[in-house]
């Protein structure tokens, strides 16, 4: 899905401007930007969507398209062919991208401090660590099957010993109890499977080696040249959706639901739940989206493990410090 949006009420306000006597002349026309996401509409993106409702982007003069994403989605293939301006997706995938191909990209600035992907199972399996996933079968999808691997080297267990098996995001298998575990997201799914009646269980990647961040957000070094005043309006005015949407992280989804989360599936409650799940993944003290030198080199260090080679001039936190 795309959807255009220019700040709520803009041509009423421009017909009261007429009739006070402003010059036509005076509306500056909104330059168009376009942010490719790395998923379906949700409360993942709930920062975003607010910034567009409010208006907070067409403050800055971005007339912005927002680009959905989903499992067909490649978010950095968005930028190569100049669909979108910024994208946001992983480490992993942009600094492997940079690496074996030689991918024009930078990393500008990072939603979840710490990635809220990991290992979901059911409380009476007694998953509560790498080390139990040992003889268990793990659903994985194809995406993150390198990042499990690598966690499961990094606490001294050999990926043979644990029976990885494909994952379609759809908890229905591990309640039937056809696997033990899956890989998804920790913020979201818990609640998919206390809805359908299960007692949810899980931790993070993260908290055991593979401290990368996600949902970082990613341009070619073209589109940094070029647009880089751009670039920070729009880290702008997203950081301070993400600042509104937490001054009442309840009654946010509840008021966009209608709008933005149309046709998912999912109730307004799940995403209630998952908005309050994410927020101590992604703050930090300089504020949402930024990046620091430990998080980066943590980043750096995790890759490693998994034989990518990336370096610090794949991060660019130049712009973070203009907004």
């Amino acid at each position: 899905m795309t959807l255009r949006l220019t700040r709520r009420g803009f041509a009423a306000a421009g017909a009261s401007l007429l009739a006070l006597g402003a010059a036509p002349r005076l509306a500056r026309a909104a330059t168009p930007f376009a942010m490719q996401a790395a998923w379906i509409n949700d409360a993942e993106f709930m920062g975003y969507m607010i910034a567009a409702d409010e208006g907070y982007y067409a403050e800055e003069g971005l007339d912005l398209e927002y680009l959905s994403g989903g499992p067909d989605v490649i978010p950095e293939g968005s930028l190569v062919s100049g669909r979108a301006d910024v994208a946001l997706t992983t480490p992993d995938t942009t600094i492997s991208a940079i690496v074996a191909q030689g991918a024009p990209f930078r990393i500008i600035g990072a939603q979840y401090q710490k990635n809220p992907i990991g290992v979901v199972s059911l409380k009476a399996s007694g998953i509560a660590a790498p080390k139990d996933l040992i003889g268990r079968t793990l659903a994985v999808p194809p995406v993150n099957t390198i990042s499990v691997e690598a966690m499961l080297k990094m606490n001294d267990i050999d990926p043979g010993d644990v029976r990885i098996v494909p994952y379609a995001y759809d908890p229905t298998p591990l309640l039937k109890g056809e696997i033990d575990a899956s890989i998804d997201f920790t913020t979201n799914v818990p609640y998919s499977i206390a809805q359908a009646g299960g007692d949810p269980a899980s931790f993070l990647l993260f908290d055991f080696g593979f401290t990368i961040y996600n949902d970082t957000v990613v341009v070619t070094e073209q589109t940094l040249a070029e647009k880089r005043d751009l670039l920070v309006k729009w880290l702008r005015a997203s950081r301070r959706g993400w600042e509104t949407n937490y001054a009442d992280p309840e009654g946010w989804p509840r008021r966009i639901a209608g709008n933005w989360f149309a046709g998912t599936g999912r109730t307004v409650e799940n995403e209630v739940f998952f908005n309050l799940a994410q927020k101590p993944l992604m703050e930090h003290p300089a504020g949402f989206l930024a990046m620091d030198e430990a998080g980066i080199e943590a980043n750096l260090a995790a890759l490693r493990a998994i034989g990518i080679e990336g370096d610090r001039s794949m991060f660019d936190t130049t712009l973070l410090a203009e907004i």
